[in-house]
């Protein structure tokens, strides 16, 4: 099926990363990775990757999940910081 093709993950990959430039909020980028990740493994031909949906998803999920937490210290705010804005965009 559609879902068990490489290159089907790696669009998904790619439509994710795009999302994660339009909204950053450093969550799609995780899963933009996820599904890379999936969709190598599907390229590179993991046993019995390829027939198991559940797999396929489980697969997805920790990778994502991992990528996030990898990424959230270099990209997120780190402990006791706090933004601040001092002044208005809006107010040229």
């Amino acid at each position: 099926m559609w879902w068990s093709l490489w290159w089907v993950w790696m669009v998904g990959a790619l439509l994710l990363a795009i999302l994660e430039v339009v909204a950053p909020a450093q969550i799609f980028l995780g899963f933009a990775i996820g599904a890379a990740g999936v969709g190598l493994a599907l390229l590179l031909g993991v046993p019995g990757l390829a027939g198991s949906v559940p797999l396929m998803l489980l697969a997805f999920a920790v990778i994502s999940l991992v990528a996030w937490l990898a990424l959230r210290p270099l990209m997120g705010i780190r402990k006791g910081q706090v933004k601040h804005f001092t002044h208005d965009i809006n107010e040229d």
